[in-house]
């Protein structure tokens, strides 16, 4: 369990954490010399069932406050230190803020230093800070007046932490999600080399587990544990740990306070996140759209700005929408909470919790994103996953989900059963949800899109797979996952670029068929470098414009794809031809060939290279780079 003191500057903090644990957690030099707390000091008590209570010793001087939020980000319980002879201050009320902002509910009031004042006195700021806290998560809060220096009180408020100890050590803690260390240390100790602290935010870890550093993504191995300052074989969420590592890359890589170590595989790492902001009401002014502003998540400190989603502004008190980005690499889940401060780092004005880690880089403000940001604020995965699932048209990209809300793959696999996702893959690795009644839905359209195409148009070979698309309000890469399917159940065939049912047979007149008896003689599978319309209608005794407009009807039947306004090719020559783009961009390094190495290859001609080339442009199976070419789609997914 964690505990962590908070307070004005001089209220006691540190005296009482001593009373407690026996314990100076003041460390640095400079500390013993001026008498205040400057960085984090951290002290341990072991009681009597073996349970170790871990305080958390911030300082209160406002100079002091990031160290103070690196501090109280992982938190179990805390005591707001107000000292008799003061009474409330101003940094009283700001950690009384960033407190009630990170959703810190459990906690105590403990009137310090009350051998210095009457009773009546002592009364007196009780009550002042029992008012003080009404309306934030420390309301109703116990108080304990203590003094530190003569034991008064002190009994009472061991008992209290004591039982709440007990309460937590037989609460269920979910420790499935993926381990989350906030690295607020980091040092090298000689015969062991480098050893991170922190406190854990999720999950656990044991020795010999590998996790990774984010952001710099560099892999480690957990070579030995202190949990709580002890040797321990794990660690666990609300414990802070001392975690010695080692890897190859170690040495490499520079370990800062704000880091995060975590279990595999690596964490997303952007430079803006979504959230639901709340701004303090004792702002003067609202919180503007684009306002610079100092972040505070975990243990990390970030500058960036604020893009207000709905309006251009968040008013004194009131919660809103916002998009923050950071000029420096964030690392984060849903949940997780964040407190900003002004640009000049002298004043809280507001807090929240992540919704989203890595935010929508275009469209952040549009409608579609704003719904599927009030989404994932539901409490849990499910009911974020099912409402997502509900307004997300083109599917819930799984992975980012999964890694949102620091799921570990076996979690995933029980809610996508619980919630009945369809998984699909899409293009580069992608995978998306869908609910099951809505897939089927889609495939069931594009079933009936094709059979539509067929009684209207008996001759062709079948619809295009746009022609299927239509209507149906997907993307494209979402389209062709769903053509996909169809094929792959045997619901529909591919025959070139068309798609038919299975029972489908195109129906051609008797004139057109004894026409393409003829001309499939010239235009075969095999024939990669066909006559031009003028020789094949010569060759064949046929009008040149009656030909032309054969063969136009039977590039829409399917039967030939016309390449250009003078060259018609069989699909399976055209095939063939996408192929020998594929080996040749395989075969460089950059992926990139030239028309000069297609002809070679293809053994076609200049023209005709050029002819095939711009068709496959056009078709999207290649790009053109300057005087190259790359391939950017299969040729199986465009010719079949």
């Amino acid at each position: 369990m964690l505990i962590a003191t908070a307070g004005h500057v001089d209220h006691g903090k540190t005296v009482l954490v001593k009373a407690l644990t026996g314990v100076d957690t003041d460390r640095l030099p400079e500390e013993k010399a001026r008498g205040l707390s400057i960085d984090l000091g951290f002290a341990y008590h072991t009681r009597p069932d073996g349970a170790v209570l871990g305080f958390v010793d911030v300082p209160g001087h406002e100079r002091f406050i990031r160290n103070m939020l690196a501090g109280v980000a992982a938190i179990d319980h805390a005591l707001l230190i107000v000292a008799a002879d003061d009474g409330p201050m101003p940094q009283t009320r700001e950690h009384l803020a960033i407190l009630d902002l990170l959703g810190v509910n459990g906690g105590a009031v403990v009137v310090t230093k009350i051998d210095l004042v009457d009773d009546p006195q002592a009364a007196a700021v009780a009550g002042r800070v029992e008012k003080l806290v009404e309306g934030t998560g420390l309301e109703g809060a116990p108080v304990f007046p203590v003094s530190a220096v003569s034991g008064e009180g002190m009994k009472a408020l061991r008992e209290h932490l004591t039982e709440l100890a007990a309460e937590r050590r037989t609460a269920r803690v979910r420790t499935g999600a993926r381990f989350r260390l906030a690295v607020d240390r980091c040092f090298t100790v000689r015969g062991a080399g480098v050893v991170v602290t922190g406190a854990v935010f999720s999950g656990e870890v044991t020795v010999g587990d590998r996790l990774v550093l984010a952001p710099a993504g560099t892999g480690v191995r957990v070579r030995r544990i202190h949990a709580q300052s002890r040797p321990a074989a794990r660690g666990t969420l609300g414990e802070r740990c001392a975690i010695n590592l080692a890897g190859t890359e170690l040495g490499r890589t520079d370990i800062r306070r704000g880091d995060w170590l975590t279990g595999e595989p690596a964490p997303a790492v952007s430079h803006r996140f979504d959230a639901e902001l709340r701004v303090l009401a004792s702002e003067e002014r609202p919180l503007a759209h684009w306002t610079p502003v100092h972040v505070h998540a975990g243990a990390a400190s970030l500058t960036g700005r604020v893009a207000v989603l709905e309006g251009r502004t968040v008013a004194p008190g009131s919660h809103g929408l916002v998009q923050v980005v950071v000029d420096q690499p964030f690392v984060g889940v849903r949940g997780d909470r964040f407190i900003l401060r002004d640009q000049s780092a002298r004043r809280t004005i507001a807090g929240g919790a992540v919704l989203d880690p890595a935010g929508a880089v275009r469209g952040r403000a549009r409608p579609e994103r704003i719904a599927a940001l009030r989404a994932v604020a539901a409490r849990d995965p499910d009911r974020a996953l099912a409402a997502l699932l509900a307004t997300s048209v083109n599917g819930v990209d799984l992975d980012h989900f999964a890694d949102a809300w620091n799921l570990r793959p076996v979690e995933t696999e029980a809610l996508y059963e619980r919630t009945g996702v369809e998984p699909v893959a899409l293009p580069r690795g992608r995978t998306a949800g869908f609910a099951r009644g809505d897939w089927s839905n889609l495939l069931e359209g594009m079933l009936a899109a094709a059979r539509r195409v067929h009684e209207e148009a008996p001759e062709r070979a079948g619809a295009e797979s746009a022609e299927l698309a239509s209507g149906t309000g997907r993307s494209r890469e979402v389209a062709a996952a769903a053509v996909g399917a169809l094929v792959r159940d045997g619901r529909l065939v591919r025959e070139g670029r068309y798609l038919r049912a299975p029972e489908h047979e195109p129906r051609l007149s008797p004139r057109d068929a004894a026409l393409w008896s003829k001309v499939s003689l010239h235009l075969g599978e095999d024939a990669v470098k066909p006559p031009v319309l003028t020789e094949l209608a010569g060759t064949l005794g046929v009008d040149r414009s009656l030909l032309a407009l054969f063969l136009g009807r039977s590039a829409g039947r399917g039967l030939l794809v016309k390449v250009a306004p003078n060259r018609f090719f069989h699909p399976g020559a055209v095939r063939r031809l996408a192929e020998v783009a594929e080996r040749l961009a395989a075969a460089a390094d950059d992926g990139r060939f030239d028309a000069r190495a297609f002809r070679d290859t293809s053994g076609i001609g200049r023209n005709l290279t050029i002819q095939v080339l711009e068709y496959f442009d056009g078709a999207g199976l290649t790009r053109r780079i300057g005087d190259a070419r790359i391939v950017v789609r299969r040729a199986e997914d465009l010719f079949g």
